[in-house]
């Protein structure tokens, strides 16, 4: 099967397949105006016809950007009468206590948008109040007068029982077809009315601008000739169809970066490292995310623009924590005279100073170069020569001036900063889940990752570092070790030692039944696929929950004691103790069905024999490490010239490429049979283990 995966980054295009037995690579320039430009260049560069293939995979942050960026659609919120405040209330917690000027999260939908109908069910799903259709109708009317593009439908126990919502549904469907509705219970069964709310909210808001995102795509790569399979990356880590992503979207909402956490994922189990971090540097952001045997950990739940103040979205995602640090982010002084990095990035266009596009404000890439990090040579593979005087000029006036400083102390001093927002994000998915850093691994990748990556190594202490084949295209690599991947959620409420055998089975049955639907309109054959039942469960008077994997949907019923020592078990690993005397309640069923990829050989790339190319001549460069004033000589490498067992001591760079390595002094790294970069952090005394 010949397959392209294509992760369009706020700055670079990176393509990744196997077209007849061969890898084919590309990376370029994002074109924010038009992306399928972008995507087109870096087929073009691939020499790829769209012809040739049998699937595109395609990951994109076009629609958390669209959220982020609040540009969705105008939304109406329909809910039961009494209810519509819900969205603006959501929770009562203060996430950041001494924060003054804290405000709670600005509702996508304004209140004059919120709309209540005369309905109500009790929460076993029993009819209180019969729906009002005529006065539907009247709102429907309204909010063609108002222009309203998407209407989220959320009424009150409608996990339970959705019998309302589906006629809401069939009648605005059927009188108003252009329309985008979205109705809770097709996203998400499961009860916490505030979460199911904004994540239902979400889903309409960037239905509109996502659909027509992904319609414009489809269009521009079927005019080109692709006659296969179009896959969009999924949150959770697996990918779905392009039909169901755009009635979907809101499960697009990490669609980029999950993929190179799924590559870690791979490239952990290859190596055998059962606790690894995963570390993705870009161009515009940086994240992390916490992988344990081989799998990325997984969520149920995210806020969309972060906690404090972030949209929650109640749904299964790869736990990435994100910072606004990427290569472009631009490094600014405050009214104060402070220096700060980013949110704001350059982007694609005009992107760093050193591209020659027109960048005026100075960023980290031009500090890396700045500081003799990066080959203004050998950028992308001496496809873009990188402009030093134009970066330590920009340095020099918006940064070094000002503060008095030199060049040089102003690059490292936008590195530092850089890499101690990082850093944070690191502890955030480590520290923060109970996993200390000296017993991990690094796993980092992404165009800029492996340059900054043995810093935050010796910030938090962890020995270990990886840097896999293709990091500047990992993403990308990705997406073609992603299975196609769904989940499904029911809410059931139960003491653990009370529930019914049919009560279980019914909740399964309707599961099943969902997933089966799903597998049939993607053509896809269930007997290949893999089942999963698991059940949310919580100590009786706990808030939150936690997720037990279950042998057989019965075992609820049938193995009580063992999913009771499975929870308790998970309990004390999560929160450091269990409460075996407490009694254990049932909240949620869960059912997730994947099916592996088949057809190309990514997985077999990432892990068979390396077989370097002819050497390249070795090459010494003043490099800045920690101290401005001390650039030291640091040996310049070709990494594909490097044979498997080589053994590289810092002060160092490996180049490639679409990527660089550094190695600082004391650091050693050894090039894998399978070509991987594994690098011995030298940690100072006292920070091992």
């Amino acid at each position: 099967m010949n397959s392209i995966g294509v992760d369009i980054g706020g700055t670079f295009t990176d393509l990744v397949g196997y077209r007849d037995g061969q890898m084919v690579l590309a990376k370029t320039l994002t074109t924010p105006s038009n992306p399928a430009l972008g995507v087109a260049n870096a087929l073009e560069l691939s020499g790829t016809s769209l012809s040739e293939l049998d699937e595109f995979l395609h990951g994109s942050t076009m629609a958390i950007n669209t959220v982020l960026e609040r540009k969705g659609s105008k939304t109406a919120l329909l809910t039961t009468q009494g209810f519509r405040d819900i969205y603006e209330i959501g929770r009562g917690n203060r996430p950041d206590a001494f924060d003054m000027n804290f405000q709670r999260p600005e509702p996508l939908v304004p209140r004059d948008l919120r709309y209540e109908i005369q309905e109500r069910l009790n929460a076993q799903g029993q009819v209180v109040t019969p729906l009002n259709e005529a006065q539907l109708l009247d709102l429907a009317a309204q909010w063609q007068v108002n222009g309203i593009e998407a209407v989220a439908v959320c009424l009150l126990h409608a996990y339970a029982n959705p019998a309302h919502e589906q006629r809401v549904g069939a009648l605005l469907r059927a009188a108003y077809p252009d329309l985008f509705i979205t109705l809770s219970h097709e996203i998400l069964r499961e009860f916490r009315e505030y979460e199911r709310t904004s994540t239902t909210v979400l889903n309409a808001y960037v239905g509109p601008p996502v659909q027509r995102y992904l319609k414009n795509l489809s269009d521009h790569l079927q005019t080109q000739g692709l006659r296969g399979n179009i896959q969009i990356m999924r949150s959770n880590g697996g990918s779905m169809s392009l039909a169901r992503a755009c009635i979907e979207p809101v499960s697009m909402m990490e669609s980029g970066p999950v993929a190179g956490m799924i590559g870690a994922g791979h490239v952990a189990r290859l190596l055998g490292l059962p606790q690894a971090i995963g570390f993705d540097m870009g161009g515009t952001t940086a994240k992390a995310a916490l992988i344990l045997d081989g799998v990325p950990i997984i969520e149920e739940g995210y806020f969309i623009g972060g906690y404090a103040s972030g949209q929650p979205m109640q749904l299964p995602v790869v736990a990435i924590v994100e910072v606004g640090a990427g290569g472009g982010s631009i490094a600014w002084r405050d009214a104060s005279g402070g220096l700060h990095v980013g949110p704001h990035s350059a982007g694609a266009d005009p992107g760093p100073v050193c591209y020659r596009r027109g960048g005026r404000q100075p960023t980290v890439t031009d500090a890396n170069l700045v500081l003799g990090r990066l080959n203004p040579d050998r950028f992308l593979g001496g496809d873009m020569k990188l402009d030093s005087a134009g970066a330590r000029n920009a340095l020099s006036t918006d940064i070094g001036g000002p503060s008095g400083l030199t060049i040089e102390e102003s690059a490292q001093g936008v590195v530092r900063i850089a890499d101690t927002a990082m850093a944070l994000a690191v502890r955030a998915v480590s520290v923060r889940k109970g996993v200390d850093p000296r017993d991990a691994a690094m796993i980092a990748f992404g165009g800029a990752g492996p340059v900054h990556a043995v810093a935050l190594c010796k910030e938090i202490y962890i020995p270990t570092l990886v840097i896999p084949k293709l990091p500047g295209n990992f993403s990308a690599l990705g997406m073609l070790l992603a299975p196609w991947r769904q989940d499904w959620v029911r809410t059931l409420i139960g003491d653990l030692e009370h529930l019914r055998t049919e009560q279980v089975q019914h909740g399964f049955d309707e599961l099943v039944q969902a997933a089966r639907k799903q597998l049939q309109e993607d053509a896809l054959n269930p007997a290949a696929a893999e089942w999963v039942y698991a059940a949310d469960l919580r100590y009786r008077g706990q808030e939150h929950s936690i997720t037990v994997a279950l042998h057989a949907p019965l075992d609820l019923v049938n193995q009580i004691e063992r999913v009771r020592q499975s929870f308790d078990q998970l309990h004390n690993q999560r929160y450091g103790h269990a409460a075996a005397q407490e009694r254990v309640e049932v909240a949620s069923l869960r059912l997730t069905v994947s099916l592996a990829r088949t057809g190309d050989s990514m997985e077999a790339f990432i892990a068979e024999a390396f077989v370097a190319e002819a050497q390249q001549p070795e090459q010494f460069r003043s490099v800045i490490f920690d101290d401005p004033d001390h650039p030291l000589s640091a040996r310049i490498l070709w990494r594909a010239s490097l044979p498997a067992g080589t053994r590289i001591e810092g002060p160092a760079v490996i180049e490639e490429s679409n990527s660089t390595t550094l190695l600082y002094p004391g650091d050693v790294m050894q090039v894998t049979e399978h070509g991987h970069l594994v690098i011995q952090v030298h940690l100072a005394q006292g920070e091992s283990a």
